[in-house]
């Protein structure tokens, strides 16, 4: 392909991408036939589990049926809000359609392509306001966002290459072969500060420069998509989404530094990742943006993929090239920076997904473009996986500097059910949990790190007041026990003692010097253990100890779980207001409910096994927990 090719195929296809791009209220529609309408349904993952086949199938079904014209149905990557999954937009208006189902077809259609009606039973609620129909972009959820990394997800048609380059694609990897040096690139990567999105947070342009500056004929890019935190499924939606913006990444950063060979080592838990990844690999080398001679130069660029088998240790990166190399995934003893020393030996460059493909971006519209957003020390933006106790569970990027607040309550929503707020863990099972007097923190790596968390890969779950934070931090410790490696004394036998005494603590068994014990096992497996999983592994007890103490010691000292979460240290009563319906009684497992019709009834704590159908079933709410 040349560059005349190229740019024949994104003016062609850009009218389709126009009508896709909603900003506020503004629709920006530069179309050959103003009058057509697309029909967008959310591929992602979550969406693709609640039935967006399905859907499609049954838009194109229905339309053809009613010989509809001027309208096209389009499959997009995650839109963002899975709560609300499956997804549906209709452009050019934005209606915003959620939980649709395969019954709300003929409706969608006939109101929104046809009458250019809104069909209200299926609008998302709240896009409602007033006496008018918010657009898509234009409802809380969206407002304070911003989509660098995320640009193309919800916007370009899934496994699309002619969309991704009518949304700009590829432009970048030209600018880079034939426009510009490598030292050039690498100048315009440090401008931007552009800092790696997997967790560290190590300058971009810093990192490419070391490997550019070591003479060897042979270097690699390799692309971390072992993304393995809980409940983080940011670099899965771009994979799903947009996989040509990361292949566009490393192409960009073998021209920096020397590499003609390149890696993406992604989980074989992302089938549909793998099977996009594949598809675009293959669209890539048909048509000469990979392989040999890309654009007729002399620059040559390779890819392949690479599939990790679930181990969360092979997020490190040393790990993760023990495994491409064959091996046990294990991190090395790192005498050598990856930069000089790493695949095979050779240097090599190590960078996550959404650092990938933020590349592109930048390169297009500049360094000066990207640093306009965020802040001065974290440019740009960050995309979070938003999960938990929160109304908006989803896929966010914001500007990096905004808060906690904003993010947790004007884009999530706030606490479901009316809930207290209690802490967000941000970073995953190596960040911290940060508590309500925190909201107002800037999210960015040095204010996270002073509050005793970090940013991680992106990974955001929210906590109510009904959850333990002793708990949390087991839960944490348990996943970390069971992803050890082993290969480090510190972490294979320091993080087991840990688990030990917070299973102990959360079955009332706790005494006197556990905490004490607990403090002294984080700072000896922080500073001993070989790899970042271990060094890091103590977080979540440092920040729950640290903020939330006084929950250990009520379970220590007076057998209680404030937050009436943990089993061992329950129990449940049957308070006056009791109207004796015997429900309690009746789905009582163990049968320890005793009380005459339209009498209070009474449980026999001895008897019971905390299993909650009582609590559940009761209909005035009588039974509570202490």
């Amino acid at each position: 392909m040349n560059i005349e090719k190229l740019n024949e195929i994104r003016d062609e296809f850009a009218k389709n991408i126009k009508m896709r791009e909603l900003v506020k209220d503004k629709i920006y529609v530069e179309h050959t036939n103003p009058k057509e309408k697309q029909i967008v349904v959310c591929g992602g993952a979550g969406c693709e589990a609640t039935g967006a086949k399905s859907l499609i199938d049954e838009f194109n079904k229905y339309i053809e049926e009613e010989k509809i014209e001027n309208v096209v149905v389009v499959p997009v990557g995650c839109i963002g809000l899975c709560e609300t999954g499956p997804n549906v937009v209709v452009y050019p208006e934005g209606i915003f359609y959620t939980r649709v189902k395969l019954s709300d077809v003929k409706n969608i259609v006939d109101k929104s392509i046809v009458n250019d009606e809104v069909d209200e039973d299926v609008v998302y609620e709240n896009a409602k306001q007033d006496d008018k129909i918010l657009k898509y972009n234009s409802v809380d959820f969206y407002d304070k966002q911003y989509k660098i990394a995320l640009r193309n997800v919800e916007k370009i048609q899934l496994e699309s290459l002619n969309e991704y380059i009518g949304a700009d694609g590829y432009q970048a990897l030209h600018k880079a072969i034939f426009d510009l040096d490598q030292k050039d690139i690498i100048d315009e990567m440090k401008k931007s500060g552009l800092r790696g999105r997997g967790g560290a947070g190590f300058p971009t342009g810093r990192k490419w420069e070391s490997a550019y500056k070591v003479e060897n004929s042979q270097k690699y890019v390799i692309c971390n998509a072992d993304e393995g935190d809980p409940g983080a499924f940011m670099d899965r939606a771009i994979l799903e989404g947009d996989p040509h913006s990361v292949l566009e990444g490393m192409a960009i950063c073998g021209r920096a530094i020397g590499a003609n060979q390149g890696f993406i080592y992604v989980r074989a838990e992302y089938p549909i990742a793998v099977k996009r990844l594949r598809i675009a690999i293959q669209q890539a080398k048909e048509t000469n943006l990979l392989g040999d001679n890309i654009f007729g130069s002399d620059f040559s660029f390779d890819i392949e993929l690479r599939l990790g088998s679930g181990a969360f240790v092979c997020g490190e990166g040393t790990a993760l090239m023990e495994s491409i190399e064959g091996r046990r995934g294990m991190p090395r003893t790192k005498i050598f920076r990856t930069a000089e020393r790493g695949l095979w030996d050779k240097p090599t460059i190590i960078n996550n997904v959404e650092t990938f493909a933020n590349v592109p971006a930048i390169m297009y519209r500049g360094a000066d473009w990207f640093t306009s957003f965020g802040t001065e020390g974290s440019p740009g933006t960050k995309v979070f996986a938003l999960g938990g106790k929160v109304v908006n569970t989803g896929l966010v990027e914001v500007p990096m500097g905004s808060t906690l607040r904003e993010i947790i309550f004007d884009i999530g929503g706030g606490i479901k059910d009316g809930k207290k707020f209690k802490a967000v863990q941000t970073g995953g099972p190596s960040g911290g949990c940060i508590p309500e007097e925190f909201l107002d923190t800037p999210v960015d790596f040095e204010s996270l790190a002073k509050i005793g968390s970090i940013m991680g890969s992106g990974g955001m779950i929210v906590m109510d007041e009904d959850d333990c934070m002793v708990d949390i931090a087991r839960f944490f410790l348990e996943f970390t026990v069971d992803e050890s490696c082993g290969k480090c004394v510190p972490c294979r036998e320091g993080t087991k003692r840990m688990l030990e005494i917070l299973e102990k603590i959360t079955s009332g068994k706790g005494e006197d010097g556990d905490i004490e014990a607990l403090e002294d096992l984080c700072d000896t497996i922080t500073s001993a253990s070989l790899c970042g999983l271990g060094q890091t592994a103590p977080n979540p007890v440092i920040s729950t100890l640290k903020y939330f103490r006084n929950e250990y010691e009520a379970h220590i000292y007076d057998k209680k779980c404030p937050a009436h979460a943990c089993k061992a240290l329950l129990s449940y009563e049957i308070t006056d207001k009791c109207i004796g319906c015997t429900k309690c009684a009746k789905n009582c497992p163990v049968s320890c409910i005793e009380g005459a019709v339209k009498k209070q009834h009474v449980i026999d704590k001895s008897q019971c096994i905390k299993c909650g159908n009582c609590e559940t079933v009761c209909p005035v709410h009588a039974v509570v927990r202490r």
